[in-house]
């Protein structure tokens, strides 16, 4: 029986052109589009999806990551991100969603089409790129930073100030200073501007 999926990107060029590789894919049918995250969480109600192939990134509003938690927690099908974004930020943030794969839009069919099943099985997919930055991530624990701190190290690339992070993050700007004081040791970086480069070098946002 064909796997079924929902493709879900805001780009409608990309998108017919995802649906052209995965449609010429053995055992796969495109059986439902949507443009942003909002449609992906109703259509993902309907009991004919085996996964959702996700992008990350859909404009303003709700991103992939939002939907792709929204969809998990009603108990809706596996979702594999599709995208062409590979920090460690985006990475952690879908597994912590819960998705169930996370493959760049680069990959061989082959790939593509295995990833698929896998998700729509619920089994892990990975690719290789992905998979380096959680190695490196886990080999190099002493510096690698957490979850609050590339939250915060994502606002200050956005030129947000101590005062509007401690207000988007409901805490206090001691609380922020602190945190950046964690990112430029572990980073090795002694001021913000160089922290968003080091960070972005290494891929982490």
């Amino acid at each position: 029986m064909s796997t079924r999926v929902l493709l879900v990107d805001d780009h409608p060029v990309v998108r017919a052109g995802l649906r052209a590789v995965l449609e010429g894919l053995p055992d796969i049918t495109v059986v439902a589009e949507a443009r942003d995250a909002l449609s992906a969480q109703q259509r993902s109600r309907h009991d004919d999806i085996d996964v959702v192939v996700m992008d990350i990134q859909m404009g303003p509003g709700p991103t992939g990551i939002d939907a792709t938690r929204a969809i998990r927690a009603a108990g809706g099908p596996p979702v594999l991100i599709l995208t062409t974004y590979d920090a460690q930020s985006d990475i952690l943030s879908a597994l912590e969603a819960g998705a169930t794969g996370y493959l760049l839009k680069d990959a061989p069919e082959e790939t593509l089409r295995q990833a698929v099943l896998d998700a729509a099985a619920n089994r892990p997919v990975l690719s290789p790129q992905v998979t380096a930055q959680l190695v490196m991530r886990t080999t190099k624990p002493a510096s690698a930073l957490s979850p609050r701190e590339i939250e915060i190290l994502k606002l200050a690339a956005t030129g947000a100030s101590n005062r509007n992070m401690a207000k988007q993050l409901f805490i206090s700007e001691a609380t922020v200073k602190t945190h950046l004081v964690h990112v430029y040791n572990k980073l090795d970086v002694d001021n913000r501007t160089a922290a968003i480069n080091r960070a972005r070098e290494q891929r982490i946002i």
